[in-house]
């Protein structure tokens, strides 16, 4: 049984219930006041007639009166004298009295001439209700009064009520038997909605989309399922980029090193061949040790990216002066860049204490410097720092061959490189710039690149002022 039927069910059985209850309640209350309202109108009935049985003489007026009264009111009367004895009944074709509780006996007649002025009897197995009255002095021999009426003649009235109700009842129920149908799809058509689209999002498809047009939990619910499957698309296309650049790193690092380790294999075969020379000897076992220098390099820059990606005390802060340490590398720096015949220049024209790690920045200094060099074969190189409110703006500036546009937002990225066949001739492992933007992203800073061909590039970082 689906959610709809279940709750039309449950709406259809409690709202039936409810309406027979109201019902019945209706019919009993009215049956009861019914009653109530016939035994006082059979009492005074019963003293108006005893007062009229007065005025009679003889017994021949005694049965013209009873006869009028039993035509008019429907009553059954009966007159009694003062032994007990039965004068007169009307009307005669309904004279019979079935139950010995409508003869006037011993004790009916010391109740009526006692305290008590009139006797009603209304019994539940007894279908009559009957009352006896004692008649004041008349010129006849009738001393008590005894009128009946059968119950059924008093309900008739709530009977025809009664029928009304019930009509009234089945119409509820057929009303309630709609509208409960109606209102459970009403409220399990968005559930089922709901149940599609989560199934749907289940089996991959993202781009499902609900509306439902309600502004209770339902909305509600769907503007959150539909959150849900836009950050599902979103982690999954997310996903996707990161498998994809896993694939390619994995890719990246297996060409990094097979390429130096076929160098090393084929420079050990040849140091291995007979009456080789002293001199191609050490030619082949230098080649040999760059290329492991090259793969330590390589496996060095990885294990520091490792280290930005899961050590959280990756940076240890502390305040140095950032001109003596740019100092420190353009002096390094200098007589290799002179190789080239390049200027390396160093700009400074204040000092500023920074907070940083100063290893980690020597590293990335490092890294930019050690470019510029490479990719510069004339011109000059400037190193310089400049302070901008809190904080310090680090540049290398060089007049290199410069980087073009299509590779700027892929510059930083692991293993990428402009030009793959230069690259690697330089010796770099592809993560250099990977490594700088690790270690500038755990300063929480980022590194920045303005480039143009055959014109040079600027890269530039901020660092914060002690």
């Amino acid at each position: 049984m689906n959610i709809q039927a279940k709750l039309a069910a449950v709406y259809i059985t409690l709202l039936s219930i409810g309406v027979v209850v109201i019902s019945s309640y209706a019919i009993l209350s009215i049956r009861g006041f019914l009653l109530e309202e016939a035994i006082q109108k059979f009492e005074n009935d019963a003293r108006t007639f005893a007062q009229s049985f007065e005025e009679s003489t003889t017994n021949e007026e005694l049965l013209e009166n009873a006869s009028f009264v039993a035509e008019l009111t429907g009553y059954n009367v009966a007159l009694f004298d003062s032994a007990g004895d039965l004068l007169v009944t009307a009307p005669i074709t309904n004279s019979e009295m079935s139950d010995s509780r409508e003869f006037l006996n011993a004790e009916l007649q010391q109740q009526l001439d006692g305290s008590e002025a009139q006797v009603i009897i209304n019994e539940e197995n007894l279908d009559k209700l009957i009352s006896f009255r004692r008649i004041g002095t008349n010129g006849s021999d009738a001393q008590y009064l005894r009128i009946s009426q059968f119950k059924d003649d008093l309900y008739a009235a709530e009977a025809s009520i009664r029928h009304l109700i019930y009509g009234a009842m089945i119409g509820s129920i057929m009303v309630v038997f709609i509208v409960s149908l109606l209102f459970a799809r009403y409220l399990a058509k968005p559930i089922k909605q709901l149940n599609e689209a989560a199934l749907e999002i289940a089996d991959g498809n993202l781009d499902k989309e609900l509306n439902v047009s309600r502004n209770d939990e339902f909305g509600m619910l769907a503007e959150s399922l539909n959150k849900m499957a836009g950050t599902l698309k979103a982690d999954n296309e997310q996903l996707k980029k990161l498998n994809e650049k896993q694939n390619q790193f994995f890719a990246d690092i297996t060409h990094e090193v097979r390429n130096p380790l076929h160098t090393i294999s084929g420079a050990l075969e040849m140091i291995q061949v007979p009456n080789l020379d002293d001199e191609k000897k050490g030619q082949y076992m230098t080649t040999a040790q760059k290329q492991v220098e090259r793969v330590v390099r390589l496996f060095e820059d990885i294990k520091s990216l490792q280290r930005y990606d899961y050590d959280e005390s990756f940076i240890q802060k502390s305040r140095f002066d950032i001109g003596a340490l740019l100092e420190d590398l353009v002096n390094t720096f200098r007589p290799i860049a002179g190789e080239k015949g390049l200027k390396l220049n160093l700009s400074i024209n204040e000092e500023a204490v920074v907070e940083a790690d100063r290893d980690k920045i020597e590293q990335v200094l490092d890294n930019l410097i050690s470019n510029a060099v490479k990719y510069t074969n004339e011109g000059m190189i400037e190193v310089a720092f400049r302070k901008s409110d809190n904080e310090v703006e680090v540049s290398v500036t060089d007049s290199g061959i410069g980087i073009g546009k299509e590779h700027l937002e892929r510059l930083f990225d692991r293993f990428y490189r402009t030009d793959k066949a230069r690259s690697r001739d330089k010796g770099g492992t592809g993560l250099g710039l990977s490594v700088v933007k690790g270690i500038l992203s755990a300063h929480q800073k980022n590194i920045y690149v303005e480039s143009e061909v055959e014109k040079g590039s600027r890269f530039y970082f901020m660092l914060d002022l002690a």
